[in-house]
C-alpha cells in the first residue's frame, strides 16, 4: 500500500477546511488553492501551502479550471488530489487529468463517473441491478415540442433534473404541460452554470416522498460496505437544509431493504471509494425508488460520521492509497460487521439567507461571532468568524451544526439548545427559522416529507432577532468617540464652574439632632458614632452623629423605633440622586459627591438620609458620563 506524502484540495470553504484537517491528522503535507476574491478565506491558513489560482478567471471559473489546478499541483509535487463535493468532484475530464499527470484521484474512476455522472445512464445501471426506479425521460432534446413529447410520455407532475451535477441545482417541479418550456429553459440555464453542461431529463414527481441516502464505501478489490442511511427529506427548492442518521422510522426489514440497493447499484457501477446512493421513499406506497449516485463526499456526511465512528474523509484517502476494507491497521475502513449504529445525529446548515426576506442570500462583514459548544456539538465552519467578510461569489453555507445524542429527542434538544446559543451578528441568518423547524412536532416525531417547509408557511411565524447587545455596544462606542448628540455644539461650561466650591462651614457643632433623640440612644449614639465623615477629623470639632451612627449602633429595628417616636417630619435629600429628579442630574460624580460631604455633615446633621446613587443615575450615567 503507497502512503501520500502531500495532498492538495481543489475547493474552498467548509469542506476544504475537512479535507484539511483529516489529511493533517494523518500526517499528511496540505496544499490549498483560492480564487482571487477568496484571498482571505479561512481554508488558505489551514494548509501548509496555498497559492492562487484562475487569476482573472472570476470567481467560479477558477476552481472549475482544470488546468489551473494542475499547475499548482505539479509546482508543489502533490501526490494526490481531493476534489471536495461541488465544482470538479464530478468531472471525469479532472480525473482523467490527474491520471495522466500521475497525480491520484481521491474518488470513484474517471469511468464510473461518467456512468454515474450522468443521472439518465446511472438510472440504468439501477435497471441492471434490479432496484425500482421512477418513470423517467432520456436527456431531453433541445428542440422544445419534442422534449414536450417524451416529457407527456412519463406524466404531470413531473421534475426536471440535470443528468449531471447534483445540489439541488437544475430542479424544477412542473405541473402542467403549460409551464414545461418556460422550466425547461430555466432549468438549462442553472445546470450550465453550475455544472458546465446543460443536459436536462424529467422525471415522475412523486408528491409524498421522503429522502433517504445510503452512505458506500469501496476499495479497489471489490470490497463494498454500507454505513446507514440518511433523512435529508427537510428541504427548500430541492436543497438540503436539515439531516438525520439514522432515518426515523424504518424498520429493520426496510433499512435492510433499502442498503441492500445501495449495495446492488455499487457492485453492478464497479464502484470505488466512497459515495452516497440516494432513494424517494414513497409514504403512501412504502416503495424505495432510486434516484441517482453522488460519486464524492457529500455535505452532510457528518451526521454518518457521528452515529458509525468512521472518519469517512480519512477512508477516502486510505482507499486511495490502497487501503482494503476490514485490513486498515487504524480502522478508517473497517469491515461491515464492524460497522454498527451509536445514537443519533442531526446537522443544521446555518446559512446567510434571510428567512424573512424570502431566503435572498445576505453578505456583508460579520460584526460578532459566538458559536455554540458542549457534550455532543460538532461544527464544520467555512468563513464563520468575528470580522469575516461575506461575498456574493459563493454559496450560502457558514456553519454545520452536529448534535448527537444517544436518543433522537436528546439529539434534537441539543441541537435547539446549540442554536439558541449561536450569536451571529453583521449579516442576516437562518438561525431563528431553524429554531422553529427542528422544534416542530412533525420533525420531532419523524414524520416529514420533501414538501414539509412548503406545506407548513407558519414554520416562518417568527420576529426578527432584535441584536440589542450589538446595538448598545455601537451606541456606547459611538458616544464614547463622537460624543452624544443631544449636547453636539453646545458650548463648554465657563472656566469656573468647572471647580465648584463646597459650602463655608458652619463654626459651632449643631445639636439639633441630637435633641431629637430619646436620651439613651443619643448616648448610644455618641459614643459609638456612625460611619466616619470624610475630612472630618481636620475640623475643629467632629460632626453631630446622625441617623447613620443609630443604624450602625443598634441597628434597623432601633432606627424604626426611633423614626414612630419623632414628632417632626424627617427630610431625605434627593440633590445627588437621580437625573430626572437632580437640578444637577449625570453631572454630580462620585467625587463631587464626596467633596461636599463635610458640609452636608456640619451644615446639615437635622437631616434623617441622604440619597446619593439610585439605579436610574447609573443608568444615564452609562448614557452620558
Amino acid at each position: 500500500m503507497s502512503s501520500f506524502a502531500k495532498i492538495l484540495v481543489a475547493n474552498r470553504g467548509e469542506i476544504a477546511i475537512r479535507v484539511l484537517r483529516a489529511a493533517n491528522e494523518m500526517g499528511k503535507a496540505t496544499v490549498a488553492v483560492f480564487s482571487d476574491e477568496d484571498r482571505l478565506a479561512l481554508h488558505r491558513s489551514k494548509a501548509d501551502e496555498s497559492y492562487l489560482i484562475g487569476e482573472g478567471m472570476g470567481p467560479v471559473t477558477a476552481y472549475l479550471s482544470v488546468d489551473e489546478i494542475m499547475r499548482v499541483a505539479g509546482e508543489t509535487g502533490t501526490d494526490a488530489i481531493h476534489p471536495g463535493y461541488g465544482f470538479l468532484s464530478e468531472s471525469p475530464e479532472f480525473a482523467d487529468a490527474c491520471a495522466a499527470a500521475g497525480i491520484a484521484f481521491i474518488g470513484p474512476r474517471p469511468d464510473t463517473l461518467r456512468r454515474l455522472g450522468d443521472k439518465v445512464s446511472a438510472r440504468a445501471i439501477a435497471a441492471a441491478a434490479g432496484v425500482p426506479t421512477v418513470p423517467a425521460t432520456g436527456a431531453l432534446p433541445a428542440d422544445p415540442e419534442a422534449a414536450l413529447s417524451l416529457a407527456e410520455e412519463v406524466g404531470f407532475p413531473g421534475i426536471l433534473k440535470a443528468s449531471w451535477g447534483g445540489g439541488g441545482r437544475g430542479m424544477r417541479v412542473v405541473e402542467t404541460t403549460d409551464a414545461f418550456e418556460a422550466a425547461l429553459l430555466a432549468a438549462r440555464r442553472e445546470a450550465a452554470a453550475a455544472f458546465g453542461k446543460d443536459e436536462i431529463y424529467l422525471e415522475r414527481f412523486i408528491r409524498r416522498a421522503r429522502h433517504l441516502e445510503v452512505q458506500v464505501l469501496a476499495d479497489a478489490g471489490g470490497r463494498i460496505v454500507h454505513l446507514f442511511e440518511r433523512d435529508c427529506s427537510v428541504q427548500r427548492r430541492n436543497q438540503k437544509i436539515v439531516e438525520c442518521a439514522p432515518a426515523p422510522g424504518l424498520s429493520p426489514e426496510q433499512r435492510d431493504e433499502l442498503t441492500g440497493y445501495a449495495l446492488a447499484i455499487a457492485r453492478e457501477a464497479d464502484y470505488l471509494n466512497a459515495g452516497t446512493v440516494e432513494f424517494l421513499h414513497d409514504v403512501d406506497t412504502g416503495r424505495f425508488h432510486f434516484i441517482e449516485v453522488n460519486p464524492r463526499i457529500q455535505v452532510e456526511h457528518t451526521v454518518t460520521e457521528q452515529v458509525t465512528g468512521v472518519d469517512l474523509v480519512q477512508a477516502q484517502i486510505r482507499v486511495a492509497e490502497g487501503a482494503a476494507i476490514g485490513d486498515d491497521p487504524d480502522a478508517a475502513c473497517p469491515p461491515q460487521d464492524a460497522i454498527a449504529l451509536r445514537g443519533h445525529a442531526v446537522q443544521c446548515r446555518i446559512t446567510t439567507e434571510d428567512p424573512l426576506d424570502r431566503f435572498i442570500p445576505d453578505y456583508g462583514r460579520i460584526t460578532a461571532y459566538r458559536s455554540a459548544t458542549g457534550f455532543g456539538i460538532r461544527l464544520d465552519g467555512g468563513t464563520a468568524y468575528s470580522g469575516a467578510v461575506i461575498t456574493r461569489h459563493y454559496d450560502s453555507l457558514l456553519e454545520k451544526v452536529t448534535a448527537w445524542a444517544p436518543s433522537r429527542e436528546g439529539a434534537i434538544g441539543r441541537m435547539r439548545r446549540a442554536l439558541r446559543e449561536f450569536r451571529i451578528r453583521g449579516v442576516a441568518t437562518n438561525i431563528a427559522f431553524l429554531e422553529r423547524l427542528v422544534g416542530d412536532e412533525a420533525f420531532r416525531n419523524g414524520q416529514v416529507t420533501t414538501r414539509f417547509i412548503d406545506d407548513n408557511p407558519e414554520l416562518l411565524a417568527f420576529a426578527r432577532p432584535r441584536d440589542r447587545a450589538s446595538r448598545l455596544l455601537r451606541y456606547i462606542a459611538e458616544t464614547t468617540v463622537n460624543g452624544h448628540p443631544e449636547v453636539k455644539g453646545r458650548p463648554l461650561p465657563p472656566a469656573h464652574a468647572r471647580n465648584p466650591r463646597p459650602p463655608r462651614l458652619v463654626s459651632d457643632t449643631s445639636t439639633a439632632g441630637a435633641k431629637a433623640r430619646p436620651d439613651a440612644r443619643v448616648a448610644e449614639a455618641k459614643a459609638r458614632p456612625g460611619a466616619p465623615v470624610a475630612g472630618a477629623n481636620a475640623l475643629p470639632g467632629a460632626p453631630v452623629a446622625g441617623a447613620n451612627a443609630l443604624l450602625d449602633a443598634e441597628g434597623p429595628a432601633a432606627v424604626a423605633y426611633w423614626m414612630l417616636e419623632q414628632a417632626r417630619v424627617l427630610v431625605t435629600d434627593t440633590t445627588m440622586r437621580d437625573a430626572g429628579q437632580s437640578l444637577l442630574a449625570t453631572r454630580m460624580r462620585t467625587h463631587d459627591m464626596e467633596r461636599v460631604a463635610r458640609a452636608y455633615a456640619r451644615n446639615l446633621p437635622d437631616l434623617f438620609s441622604l440619597e446619593c446613587w439610585g439605579g436610574a443615575t447609573f443608568d444615564v450615567a452609562l448614557r452620558f458620563l
